[in-house]
């Protein structure tokens, strides 16, 4: 008997092991989560350092901060002004001087647990939060339905409200959710007993960062409150972003596991039961079931005890209708979504699979496969060693694929206004300081390939952005300027991306230097030919490893990648594409994105119209053959609308008409009109009709 208990608990552990072992490669490994966590932090220090005082400032939050890159990963941003501040009391005011800060006060006094008023202490002038306020017992509160009401974001004009959030789709594939809210340097009084139960976990120094940095105010009031459209609720997101940060890698993949479960068991089961749960009660059963030492190790062989431990408190929190908030007990998450009738058959759906014990795992498509091959190979050796998951080829894709992710943007109104130019230039030194710093202070290679890669592209907006603005009639500032910004392009180019080189080729081009754009042109073209070039995520494994196996990551993005070339709509870069970018900027776009080849081939049939009309004819045809004929490896499906948009300017000025005109149809038809350039093709095509009848 004791044999046989001996194999059964083995055979548990080789399970717990087989499907730990699949979620790392579904998931990824502790190195992967900490690579992408760390990425967003360096660059979310970044974005926040260059932003203005007074402008909004931005915190990534939802699955994909969290680490996660499964396709459906979503992107929560949370959205605040950065000269508003709220105070739990009116004593600490004075840790703030109003005449640049707007105090807001919370004021619980009539709201339900985890739910708050805010009073408007001094002057706002910010328009949104004017608009927002509502008189109540002869004060000013901020409606938290009214300031919904006016958060629309421009970027994206067809997202729908839900919840706190406008929530919408980019390109087809990425959803968002964007949240207005309001930010807190003080921990909330009705939180101050969650410090007190943080006994084992976690940690003191994560205890002390988390209420530290306070929390935030989403725009959502309690169904239920006195005061449900002018309440806020309190929201902990960066408190959460850190706990799961401070979670071993079991306990990670045990949260990822109750995910899969949720979506692809509970929610598929019954469509009246479904989204009564969501991943936000996963994510809070994980955190009490750490704190309470519901499983005393959390480790691969006993990662299927802590899933039916955190799948046991979910059950007996449907049961009694009660979800108690992780940092608030007393708000519990259930009310009015999880009672009546629909808790009941909730309760029975997950109670019967409850008694299928962990067989109920196989009704998960995802994990079933884990569990098929450890029931059917019992005695193989599950290798759970992180390093030796992921090949070098791999991690290089990942990397690359994360530094390309973030980006620097223009964040004042520049064209005609002297005073946005010099708050932009003052951005960009900004900005460049504080990479330079965390280059020194940062040890880790992923993070500096980041920095390299936003130090790259602000040193191609400060050359354009000077040049712009520099008045053309002073040669002497002119000289200076041009010297400066050519200074700017060669050196982001030394550690950008191949792709970078670009950059100088279309300022050669827009200072009328065409042979010198050409040049530049040639060398790119040989660097983009290369057998190894990582373009797209695709790239040939055995050959990229023969010629850079084993060589830095910067010499690696120096010279085997590429990435489609940005375009700031706030600056001129190639006089023809003018059109484009004020049609997406009318559209709210910040820029215009082009794939890396027909840009190209764009910028060497402009400099040959002006040097030999037979090669700029033959980089006509080649753009023609890639636009019509390429089936994904050199154009992003994402970016056609551009692609097409830019071979019809070329046939136009080749006086092509009947081409011109249908390739700016074939823009206008694309799936997905990513830079919302409609309004520019509408105008062009209606220039070719114009001339075709004259």
């Amino acid at each position: 008997m004791e044999s046989i208990s001996t194999q059964m608990y083995e055979g548990m552990q080789h399970m717990s092991e087989a499907v730990f072992f699949g979620m790392s490669w579904i998931v990824g490994t502790s190195y992967q989560l900490a690579m992408r966590r760390r990425t967003v932090d360096i660059w979310e220090m970044v974005k926040r350092g260059i932003s203005q005082n007074d402008w909004a400032v931005l915190m990534m939050g939802g699955s994909y901060r969290e680490g996660f890159r499964w396709i459906g990963s979503d992107i929560d941003w949370m959205l605040w002004p950065n000269n508003h501040r709220v105070i739990m009391d009116k004593s600490q005011s004075g840790s703030y001087n109003t005449a640049n800060t707007t105090l807001i006060l919370s004021d619980i006094s009539e709201c339900p647990p985890g739910f708050t008023l805010l009073q408007l202490l001094t002057p706002s002038k910010r328009e949104q939060v004017k608009l927002a306020c509502v008189r109540m017992n002869d004060r000013n509160y901020i409606s938290s339905s009214k300031v919904r009401q006016l958060s629309l974001p421009r970027e994206f004009p067809d997202s729908t409200q839900h919840g706190p959030c406008y929530s919408g789709c980019v390109a087809g594939m990425v959803e968002f959710d964007l949240a207005s809210c309001f930010a807190c340097d003080f921990w909330p009084p009705s939180a101050t007993a969650w410090t007190d139960r943080c006994h084992s976990w976690p940690d003191p120094e994560v205890v002390n960062d988390i209420v530290n940095n306070g929390c935030h105010f989403v725009a959502i009031g309690h169904p239920l409150g006195l005061h449900q459209h002018e309440e806020w609720r309190i929201s902990f997101t960066q408190a959460e972003n850190k706990l799961v940060n401070s979670m071993n890698h079991c306990q990670f993949l045990t949260y990822a596991l109750l995910k899969f479960f949720l979506k692809e068991v509970i929610n598929l089961e019954s469509e009246e039961s479904a989204h009564l749960l969501c991943s936000y009660h996963m994510k809070t059963a994980v955190f009490w079931a750490i704190q309470q030492n519901l499983l005393s190790h959390w480790c691969p062989q006993n990662f299927l005890a802590g899933f039916w431990v955190c799948f046991k408190l979910l059950l007996k929190w449907v049961h009694e209708g009660v979800c108690p908030n992780f940092f608030i007990p007393q708000n519990n998450l259930f009310l009015t979504k999880v009672h009546g009738s629909a808790q009941n058959r909730l309760f029975l759906q997950c109670h019967e699979l409850y008694e299928k014990g962990l067989a109920c795992l196989l009704q998960s498509s995802t994990i079933r496969s884990c569990l098929i091959d450890a029931l059917c190979y019992p005695r193989v050796f599950i290798c759970t060693d992180q390093n030796v998951m992921q090949s070098e080829v791999d991690k290089d894709l990942e990397i690359i694929s994360e530094s390309c992710s973030y980006i620097f943007d223009s964040q004042t109104p520049i064209s005609g206004n002297p005073s946005g130019l010099s708050k932009e230039l003052c951005r960009i030194i900004k900005g460049i300081h504080i990479m330079e710093q965390l280059v020194v202070s940062t040890v880790t290679p992923y993070q500096v390939i980041l920095l390299q890669k936003l130090t790259s592209t602000v040193l191609q907006y400060a050359a354009f952005l000077l040049h712009m603005n520099t008045n053309e009639s002073v040669n002497k500032k002119m000289y200076i300027a041009d010297k400066l910004s050519c200074r700017m392009l060669k050196f982001a180019a030394k550690f950008g991306y191949v792709s970078d080189l670009l950059h100088i080729a279309m300022y050669y081009y827009k200072t009328g230097r065409y042979r010198k754009a050409l040049s530049v042109i040639d060398i790119t073209k040989a660097r983009l030919a290369k057998p190894y070039l990582v373009y797209l995520n695709q790239v040939d494994r055995e050959i990229y490893t023969e010629a850079l196996g084993g060589q830095s990551w910067s010499t690696k993005i120096r010279q085997a990648v590429a990435e489609d070339i940005r375009l700031d709509n706030q600056i001129c870069y190639i006089k023809e594409l003018v059109l484009e970018q004020r049609s997406g900027r009318q559209k709210s776009m910040v820029a215009l994105n082009v794939p890396v080849f027909v840009m190209l081939h764009f910028l060497e049939f402009l400099c040959y119209r002006h040097i030999d009309t037979t090669l700029s004819l033959r980089a006509l045809d080649e753009l023609q053959v890639l636009v019509h004929y390429d089936e994904g490896h050199y154009l992003g499906f994402i970016f056609r609308d551009i692609s097409w948009e830019i071979l019809g300017i070329c046939q136009h000025i080749r006086g092509n008409r009947q081409g011109a005109l249908y390739s700016f149809q074939q823009s206008l038809n694309v799936q997905y009109p990513y830079n919302r350039i409609q309004a520019a093709t509408q105008r062009r095509i209606q220039d070719v009709q114009a001339t075709s009848y004259q």
